[in-house]
Formats: structure tokens, C-alpha cells, sequence
């Protein structure tokens, strides 16, 4: 009877010291961020995000049948301490994937390529270099069911980062599968520089010619550029790492556009009105997305519920997920003040 006291006594203890120390490692910024009062209106919610840490924040809130709003807070460069501006252009790294698979459906579409089609259809020279090529479809690899390991995983990328972008690819060959095609889901950004190719192939040109041609121009996209070489630097919103005082804003890292430019191509997304006939029935990939890269960080969300889109850009970033969380956080309690404003009126 001693021994069985002395051993739930033991484990009681084991238990509270296991809280404790769970709760020391406890994130209590992303608690307050998550439980604290919501503010009564988008604005309020913003400023007090600043608060957290963040430099300079831009948010578009585009509610159906209203005119589009804008709220920002903090810097758009802190060093010069000019305020966040609405009006700036932002890297908005994976969201590109969303313009990446409009154009693959509309290629589809045309039968210039089909989903159905292997990688090893388009690019044979990858036999041996990547695991079950030969089984891996188009499809597939929009959405990430490829078992392609993503060059971004690999340590040594990292490295020289900016460098190492010229050759990717190199980053994710030769490596096992991290599962067989179709039987399981991990992102992977290799999925897309291959698929990237293999329209470059298939067009004969630039797919980046392809998506201004068929989506940019079509949305009236006129603040939605694919390099940093296409734009003034001035007319770009500075990018920061926790810990580093240096600005990224000169880093290529693909596409770059306002807030409002993401906002329109979002809702043509999920209204529908970015496919022509027969395309959307075949669309094979994400309605909202994210975007991170070093010193950009991006949501893109449309709330059915609501029928508002919001597009959220933050210029602070860390690879930790702490940064990203927070951000998740703050969106969703924007949606919340959303739908409270819209219940009220």
C-alpha cells in the first residue's frame, strides 16, 4: 500500500515538474496575441500587431459589394523611417504558386500539356536523377504529392543562398523520394521549379510571358512584376530577419506586387472569373495561399463565409515558425473583426 502512495506520489511530481517546464518554453506572445480582447476594428488590430515586434505591416480588406480598404502600420524602410505605405510592392514568394497553377490549367486547357502527362513526358533527362520520375505526374507535383524533396530542405542550399537559386534543382537531384508518387503530401518548392521548366519547354518562351498574357493583363495587374530588375527599389517595401539590422529588399526572389494587385487575382481566383470556359473544372490546386522568404512574409485569404478577401503583407521574418504564427494569428482575428463589423450593420 506504501509502495502504490509512494509511486502515485512520483508521478504527480514528475508530472508538475513536466508542466513547468513546458510552460517556461511557452511562446506567451503568440497566448496574448491569440487571447487577448479583439479590437473593434481592422486598424486598432494592426497597430497593436506592431506591437509584437513586426516593422511594418500592410493589410487589404476587399468585402464584397464595398470598396476595397488598406491599413498599414509601421515602416516601410526603418532605417529612413518612412511609414508603411499601402501602395508598396512586396515579394510575395509562394503565392506565386497560385498564378504558377492558373496558367499550367489554362496550358491544360489548350492541350498544349496535359495533367495527366509524367515529369520524365517533358524532362527525360531527369531519369535516374529523381526518384520514380516516371510515375510522377503534372498533377501531382501542383500538389505536392510528388514525393519530390524540396531544395529549400537541403542544409547546403543555404549556404549561399542567393547563389545556389541559380541552381536549384542541383539542391533536390539525386536524393530518395520521401515517399512514392500520389501516396503521400509534402510542399515542395522543387515541385514548382520543375513545373516552371516544363511550361518554359512546352511554350518555347518565358512561362512568366504566359501568366502577364493570360492573367495580368486580362485582371488589369498593373503593380505585379516577376524581379526584382523590373522595378524601382524605391517603390519596395524593406524585408527584415529577427536578429539582423541588414535590409533584404535587393534579394531576387521571384515575384513582387501590391497588396490590392493580390487581392484582385484572389478574388478572380476564387469567383471564378480568372478561368475561361472549361478551365476551372480542371483546376487542380489551392484557392488561398502564404508566402515566405527572408524579410517578406504573406498570407493571401478568401473567407467564403464572408465573402472577403484579405491579403495580409509583414516585412519581419525568422525561420523558426514563430514569426508565421503570429501572423496566422493576427488574420484570423482580422476575419473575426470582419464578420462582427459585418453582423452589426
Amino acid at each position: 500500500m506504501i509502495k502504490n502512495k509512494n509511486a502515485k506520489w512520483t508521478v504527480r511530481i514528475l508530472l508538475l515538474v513536466g508542466t513547468a517546464i513546458s510552460l517556461f518554453f511557452v511562446p506567451w506572445i503568440l497566448v496574448k496575441a491569440w487571447i487577448l480582447p479583439l479590437p473593434d476594428t481592422v486598424q486598432e488590430q494592426v497597430d497593436e500587431a506592431i506591437g509584437y515586434g513586426f516593422d511594418g505591416m500592410i493589410v487589404y480588406v476587399d468585402e464584397a459589394g464595398k470598396p476595397p480598404k488598406f491599413y498599414t502600420a509601421g515602416w516601410k524602410d526603418r532605417n529612413k523611417k518612412i511609414p508603411a505605405d499601402p501602395k508598396s510592392l512586396f515579394k510575395i514568394a509562394s503565392i506565386s504558386k497560385l498564378y504558377t497553377a492558373v496558367a499550367l490549367t489554362k496550358m491544360a486547357r489548350s492541350q498544349l500539356l496535359s495533367f495527366d502527362d509524367t515529369l520524365l513526358d517533358h524532362l527525360p533527362e531527369l531519369e535516374g536523377r529523381i526518384e520514380n520520375a516516371e510515375d510522377i505526374t503534372l498533377k501531382m507535383m501542383v500538389q505536392h504529392r510528388s514525393g519530390i524533396p524540396n531544395f529549400t530542405d537541403n542544409p547546403a542550399y543555404w549556404e549561399n543562398e542567393q547563389g545556389n537559386a541559380q541552381n536549384a534543382l542541383d539542391f533536390a537531384l539525386d536524393l530518395p523520394a520521401s515517399f512514392k508518387p500520389n501516396e503521400g503530401y509534402e510542399y515542395s518548392n522543387t515541385n514548382y521549379l520543375l513545373l516552371r521548366q516544363i511550361m518554359d519547354k512546352v511554350l518555347g518562351y518565358s512561362h512568366n510571358a504566359y501568366i502577364k498574357d493570360k492573367i495580368l493583363i486580362p485582371l488589369e495587374l498593373k503593380n505585379t512584376y516577376f524581379s526584382i530588375n523590373e522595378v524601382n527599389l524605391d517603390d519596395v517595401m524593406s524585408g527584415y530577419y529577427v536578429g539582423y539590422d541588414e535590409d533584404f529588399k535587393a534579394r531576387e526572389y521571384g515575384m513582387l506586387a501590391s497588396a490590392q494587385d493580390v487581392g484582385i487575382f484572389l478574388r478572380a481566383l476564387n469567383d471564378g472569373t480568372v478561368f475561361e470556359e472549361g478551365e476551372q473544372e480542371i483546376y487542380p490546386y489551392e484557392y488561398n495561399h502564404g508566402g515566405l522568404v527572408v524579410g517578406y512574409q504573406s498570407l493571401a485569404e478568401y473567407y467564403e463565409d464572408i465573402d472577403t478577401v484579405v491579403v495580409q503583407f509583414i516585412n519581419t521574418t525568422d525561420f523558426e515558425g514563430y514569426e508565421w504564427n503570429l501572423s496566422e494569428i493576427i488574420i484570423n482575428r482580422i476575419k473575426e473583426i470582419l464578420k462582427d463589423q459585418q453582423y452589426l450593420f
